[in-house]
């Protein structure tokens, strides 16, 4: 089963649909008990950094997400979602969940913002979502990025005036700077991973404990 944070924002009705056809059971909820007991834990992130951290932390989830996180359930951060797992938000000046050390910051003045659209996702090192190399193109709506953040931690890029992490993981600890839900197939096929790997630690620890 995997948790998906209600926290009153975010296409949630798209991103459960879309975890859905990739093959997982889901619950939506803004109960700190339902998302704590679920096999795993997804953010999906639309709008504003610094309203998203009090949201969670109004309803006490920011602690739940720690919490998990600390135990090794595993995590999903869409879009905004991502951006909190770092440790510093330029957007509201504030702090993320500090799950991952870095900043994010706005994506150059220059260019129009939010960047909106279809962009190439180029994977930057082997894992079981893709080879080194591989490029597909996926639905962004941002207007701010990671900037400082462990280079081993990045799994993709993208390049919208600078490049930035698409993709990053660490143990149990997943992001993507784009929305799956809205980017096709691919979309699809990178929640497929994701549940995956989900199922796969299922397993893994029901066969731990029955031993």
């Amino acid at each position: 089963m995997i948790g998906i944070i209600d926290y009153g924002a975010g296409n949630l009705r798209s991103i459960s649909r879309g975890l859905i056809a990739a093959g997982a059971d889901v619950v939506v909820s803004d109960n700190i008990d339902d998302i704590s007991a679920a096999d795993a834990i997804v953010l999906p992130g639309v709008g504003h950094a610094g309203h998203l951290m009090r949201s969670l932390e109004q309803l006490g989830m920011d602690k739940a997400i720690l919490d998990a996180a600390a135990a090794g359930t595993p995590y999903l951060g869409i879009c905004v979602g991502l951006q909190i797992m770092f440790e510093e938000q330029e957007e509201g000046n504030s702090k993320g969940l500090g799950l991952l050390p870095g900043r994010v910051s706005h994506l150059p003045r220059g260019l129009k913002t939010p960047h909106i659209g279809w962009s190439e996702v180029e994977t930057a090192r082997n894992t079981p979502l893709a080879p080194t190399g591989q490029r597909d193109f996926y639905y962004f709506v941002h207007s701010y990025a990671a900037a400082g953040f462990d280079p081993e931690d990045v799994v993709a890029t993208t390049t919208y005036g600078r490049i930035f992490p698409s993709i990053v993981i660490r143990d149990h600890l997943w992001g993507c700077q784009f929305h799956p839900e809205k980017s096709s197939t691919a979309g699809i096929e990178f929640l497929r991973g994701f549940v995956s790997y989900v199922n796969t630690r299922a397993l893994a620890s029901a066969g731990a404990i029955s031993r």
